[in-house]
């Protein structure tokens, strides 16, 4: 049985490499079957579904297909299961409950600029003021193109009807720039609303959310609301997945890379364009684990990062909720490398979110 550990440190040494490769658009590490989680790991390669293993090519198959080069020692060291998908897309633009105006504002509902739509994953505050309210959803949902100038935060959002100045709720406070030529870790923002008053603490469907987990597993079962997919289930498929985006024309990026990211599958699609920002929660509990932030082409893969990360470099916390609650394996635990990891201080440091340039009272 392989060892979550090899295949974790196998997936850094060669992920810069396989991501050079056409029709790679990602590498971390899963189960080596889904379906018999106790035969270990493997590295798992989202590739276009026209490629294929160049070990495994048979004859006879259309010229045009693509072969993934996997490296000799990779081969031999652990399993590789090849995922066929499209590239993967950030979602914010362009489904019917969840797109309606809504007062106090609640996590799932759409929200976003002037002229776009995503979804409010939670209702945060500072943890030094627990009075405080925020809205948590991602960059490319509550920022004016990846820069600190003013943006307003409507709700709905603007794909969704929201116009100026009825629907605008708030501005956007603070959000981690996206990185063209560096790698990237969250797309991730807030906005800060003009009233206290105009934010409830609760979640779509499954009301009050008691807190966040430190960690969360290969295999582990979750649920989410999202503007445009509603409610809906998935399971984590692969973990520490270096994976490139399309962000297209946002803030001029094209294609950027993410490190260490999360791969959570559903049976059906669970994240479209405007599910960017929703939030995963575990299946039991309701506790908030994963903010998802792009998804495959089809719908059926959603891409998403601890929501862990995002309250250590924000400070924040869920609001209303009492201490996050913990599931983080320790030290030397055989586990360990079958969880998703905090981010070191390092890295949380070259994270620090930018504020808006101007935070102005509400549009008259």
């Amino acid at each position: 049985m392989s060892s979550y550990r090899k295949a974790y440190l196998l997936k850094q040494r060669y992920a810069a490499r396989m991501l050079k490769q056409l029709g790679v658009h990602g590498i971390g590490v899963g189960f080596k079957d889904p379906a018999k989680p106790r035969k270990g790991a493997a590295v798992i390669v989202y590739a276009d579904a026209a490629t294929s293993a160049a070990a495994g090519r048979k004859r006879g198959k259309a010229k045009s297909t693509r072969a993934v080069v996997l490296p000799a020692k990779l081969k031999s060291a652990v399993p590789v299961r090849i995922v066929r998908t499209g590239k993967f897309r950030k979602h914010g633009l362009d489904g019917l409950k969840f797109r309606r105006r809504i007062r106090p504002v609640i996590a799932g509902y759409s929200v976003g600029t002037p002229n776009v739509s995503g979804t409010a994953g939670l209702i945060i505050s500072d943890k030094g003021c627990p009075k405080s309210r925020y809205i948590l959803s991602n960059n490319h949902v509550l920022v004016n193109e990846n820069t600190d100038r003013r943006s307003l935060t409507l709700q709905p959002g603007g794909a969704d009807g929201g116009t100026l100045p009825r629907d605008q709720i708030g501005v956007m406070d603070r959000f981690v720039r996206l990185r063209k030529t560096k790698p990237n870790f969250l797309d991730a923002a807030t906005s800060k609303p003009f009233r206290r008053s105009l934010l409830r603490p609760e979640y779509a469907v499954f009301g009050r959310v008691p807190g966040y987990v430190r960690t969360y597993k290969i295999g582990d079962k979750l649920k989410k609301v999202g503007r445009t997919t509603g409610v809906v289930t998935g399971t984590v498929e692969s973990i520490h997945t270096d994976i490139q985006v399309d962000y297209g024309d946002y803030g001029g990026l094209g294609t950027i890379t993410f490190k260490n990211q999360s791969v959570i599958r559903g049976k059906r699609p669970v994240s479209l364009s405007g599910d960017s920002g929703s939030v995963w929660l575990t299946r039991c509990g309701n506790l908030a684990a994963a903010v998802n932030f792009a998804g495959s082409d089809e719908g059926r893969l959603s891409i998403a990062y601890p929501v862990d990360w995002f309250m250590r470099v924000f400070g924040t916390r869920v609001a209303s909720a009492r201490k996050c609650q913990l599931n983080s394996p320790g030290r030397g635990s055989k586990q360990k490398f079958m969880c998703v990891q905090p981010l070191s201080g390092k890295i949380i440091k070259s994270l620090r979110p930018r504020k808006c340039r101007t935070v102005g009272k509400k549009t008259k």
